[in-house]
């Protein structure tokens, strides 16, 4: 069973409603401020949390307030509040002997907010400036979030990000106050960000602030995916508000709970699309080029099949394997360089086994070399072993030896490395 968590956010998303969640579902206070005390901040701000109502019903509004006394310990380098730039920010988390997971998690939703503040702005990540109030409190959100998440014990996906998934988001509307005047809702940092990561929204109506930047970067940076909740069966729920009160009840839910696969390879699972198309009026040559193509913009797999067709005319079946983030841009491809007029979607499961590259010395040049394993216990089991094709092929050309010869070469080499 793997701990898995899900973000239901109907009146959206931000900072403080996170760490409120995570503060309902039983994260101690004291612990959160210890761990961001590591950060060199502790005389910048107070963390308290309290229940409050929301149309009835009760939730965690968690409050961080900034503390302007520090101004007087000059010998405290960090202590100028007048905004700080990502590479501090990253220097500071480095430093904070946080978690590894909530280290690793922080710095990414960091790196995204500046990417996407950077795009709006038209300069680079590093130069971003995150404003007084907002540096702060960014910092207590995220890394809470982050500490939090860990804490809880949300077990990793495969890429090392926790196994959260994510409700659609709500765009809301109208305008709010910024340092540059009035911008309108959505701001410009949030439509950049759900378009980085291809985020479902919708309107419910509501003309207001529903997302934050610090909220769409937790997000879009820690989430598996976005949609339905996954199987799961449901242990406990946090409850997390903001300070608006809106029309229905501004709550975000973080439900926690296990996943429902028994298999003990869970966090092995990834979401994949498969595009299929068949073909019966497209020349051999040309459906070479659109396999070259698709695997080049990243699809995982491209393959045909022979089908025969309508008025008995032999054709293929075209099939794509992609991430769900790719696909739009694999149809596209499919639509330009075919004949055909209709592609169908589908979402799977796949099953997959960690994997990593390793390199072999052979006498005769290095050899990267794919290693598949599965985690059993504290160890890993290793399930295959595979030389890479075209760095077994360049050495075999180049030394006038047969392919097969390098290939059993660079497998003889691993196992000898192994011990």
């Amino acid at each position: 069973m793997s701990r898995v968590a899900y973000l239901h956010c109907p009146t959206g998303i931000s900072g403080d409603m996170c760490l409120g969640a995570i503060i309902s579902l039983g994260v101690p206070e004291a612990y959160l401020i210890d761990k961001l005390n590591g950060l060199g901040i502790e005389r910048e701000y107070k963390l308290w949390a309290e229940l409050v109502l929301r149309h009835g019903q009760q939730a965690t509004l968690a409050h961080v307030d900034l503390l302007h006394e520090h101004h007087h310990h000059h010998h405290h380098q960090h202590s100028h509040s007048h905004g700080r730039h990502l590479p501090e920010i990253e220097q500071m988390i480095l430093q904070a002997g946080l978690p590894p997971r909530a280290e690793n998690w922080s710095l990414q939703v960091f790196r995204q907010l500046a990417i996407a503040e950077g795009a709006v702005h038209g300069i680079v990540p590093e130069k971003v400036h995150f404003h007084e109030v907002g540096a702060v409190d960014a910092i207590v959100d995220i890394v809470g979030t982050c500490l939090g998440l860990d804490w809880l014990d949300v077990a990793s996906n495969p890429q090392g990000l926790p196994l959260l998934y994510c409700s659609p988001l709500p765009t809301g509307g109208g305008t709010v106050k910024a340092a540059h005047g009035k911008m309108t809702v959505p701001v410009p940092a949030v439509l950049k960000l759900w378009s980085m990561r291809g985020c479902p929204v919708y309107s419910n109506g509501i003309e207001k602030e529903l997302v934050t930047p610090t909220g769409a970067a937790i997000a879009t940076t820690l989430a598996t995916d976005f949609g339905e909740p996954p199987p799961m069966k449901i242990t406990k729920v946090g409850l997390g508000t903001g300070s608006m009160n809106l029309p229905i009840p501004n709550i975000l839910q973080l439900w926690l709970g296990e996943s429902s696969e028994n298999s003990p390879t869970t966090s092995n699972l990834e979401t994949i699309s498969v595009l299929e198309t068949q073909i019966d009026d497209l020349s051999p040559q040309a459906i070479g080029y659109v396999l070259e193509a698709l695997l080049a913009t990243g699809a995982l797999d491209v393959f045909t099949q022979s089908i025969g067709m309508k008025k008995s005319r032999p054709g293929i079946l075209l099939t794509v394997i992609c991430h769900p983030q790719d696909m739009a841009k694999c149809e596209t491809i499919l639509f330009q360089e075919t004949t055909t007029l209709g592609i169908r979607r589908s979402t799977q499961q796949r099953a997959i086994l960690q994997r990593e590259i390793q390199v072999v010395e052979t006498e005769y040049g290095s050899i990267r070399v794919k290693v598949a394993w599965q985690e059993q216990g504290q160890g890993k089991l290793i399930m295959n072993v595979q030389p890479e094709y075209e760095d077994c092929a360049e050495l075999a050309r180049q030394h006038s030896l047969p392919w097969q010869e390098m290939h059993r070469l660079a497998l003889h080499c691993w196992y000898l490395q192994q011990n």
